[in-house]
């Protein structure tokens, strides 16, 4: 698989920068004008991308008797599955006015499918990448489908041991795909801190060597930035417009505020990475100047003396011979006479 993935234009992988996904879940609630405003606010917020997710209800539920339960508005509920993802499934041309609307508004369109007609129809459109849940991680049938469709592939890991992850990868790949992307995730929602795991991320990088990114479902700033310091090309966070909507996701997502607040961190920490080399800044260059220490008379010393450790101070500022570099003026003689607090150079030594 390729170390870098190009996505609607946009590199991602290592020495590109992290691509920060608004994960739309359903919390349009079936809604296109709500899902244009969603758009809109994760563009504002910094966002790269707003994720949503395409499928077919009946195509995934084997009974309408199946149920779900959440918080939502602060209290416990519990209804059909079938009724919840029903009231919140898009049409194609509620995807073409979201494709357009991510257009305007200069963000990658990106989706989930939950099925080979959805991820057809998503690539019919223009989609820039296709997602594929963790819940369907170990569908190999629909993955080979996915991966011949030519799109980049984007995977999550939630709830799969490595050697389930290795199966996928193993499935797409037989099946033609070059451009794959894998996302750490925990599918708990939300996520305990002590639970992101974000180490997972370097694990699966060693492994794969394919751009790796984090699917984060915890409520905080630290982990997404943890991640990204470990080597994440990829951020995805849940995002709503107001956590107290009504529905099963509001609860477990960023606002618009917090979004702006994680692309914020994200940003500052693709900065605080900086260069692996181990060299000083321009900067410190001249910091070195100031705070290090040179080698000095300890008091006056009459030309002729032959140098030791008892003749030696070392004093600010760092424009002299350093300490460490002590050996190369012991046992030589001064030249001259030296005043307290003098620079020992190498002039100053026969």
């Amino acid at each position: 698989m390729k170390r870098v993935v190009d996505i609607g234009g946009g590199r991602v992988g290592p020495g590109h920068p992290v691509l920060v996904v608004a994960e739309a879940t359903i919390n349009h609630n079936g809604n296109l004008d709500l899902a244009r405003q969603m758009i809109e606010a994760a563009a504002r917020a910094g966002a790269d991308a707003v994720k949503f997710q395409a499928y077919h209800t009946e195509e995934f539920l084997s009974s309408r008797d199946l149920s779900y339960t959440y918080v939502s508005q602060g209290r416990e509920v519990t209804e059909s599955q079938y009724d919840m993802f029903k009231r919140c499934e898009l049409e194609r041309r509620d995807f073409e006015a979201i494709r357009d609307e991510c257009r305007r508004q200069g963000v990658l369109f990106v989706c989930t499918a939950t099925d080979v007609e959805a991820a057809r129809m998503l690539v019919d459109i223009g989609i820039a990448a296709i997602k594929v849940g963790s819940d369907d991680l170990v569908h190999h049938p629909m993955l080979r489908s996915m991966a011949r469709l030519g799109k980049p592939l984007i995977l999550s890991t939630g709830m799969a041991d490595m050697a389930e992850v290795r199966r996928a990868v193993d499935a797409v790949e037989e099946a033609g795909a070059e451009e794959v992307i894998l996302l750490h995730c925990t599918s708990l929602y939300p996520t305990p801190e002590e639970r992101a795991n974000v180490l997972c991320v370097r694990t699966l990088q060693q492994e794969f060597g394919c751009p790796v990114g984090f699917s984060d479902h915890t409520l905080g700033l630290s982990a997404a930035a943890g991640a990204v310091a470990l080597g994440a090309c990829v951020v995805e966070r849940h995002f709503t417009l107001d956590r107290n909507m009504a529905g099963p996701d509001h609860a477990v997502s960023v606002d618009p505020p917090a979004l702006a607040a994680l692309v914020r961190a994200i940003r500052t920490t693709e900065q605080n990475l900086g260069s692996p080399e181990i060299a000083p800044t321009p900067e410190e260059m001249t910091m070195r100047a100031i705070m290090r220490r040179s080698i000095v008379a300890r008091a006056a010393l009459p030309g002729g003396t032959v140098l030791g450790r008892e003749h030696l101070a070392y004093k600010r500022p760092g424009t002299g011979i350093a300490p460490m570099d002590e050996p190369l003026v012991l046992g030589r003689r001064t030249k001259r006479e030296l005043k307290e607090g003098e620079l020992i150079t190498l002039e100053v030594v026969e």
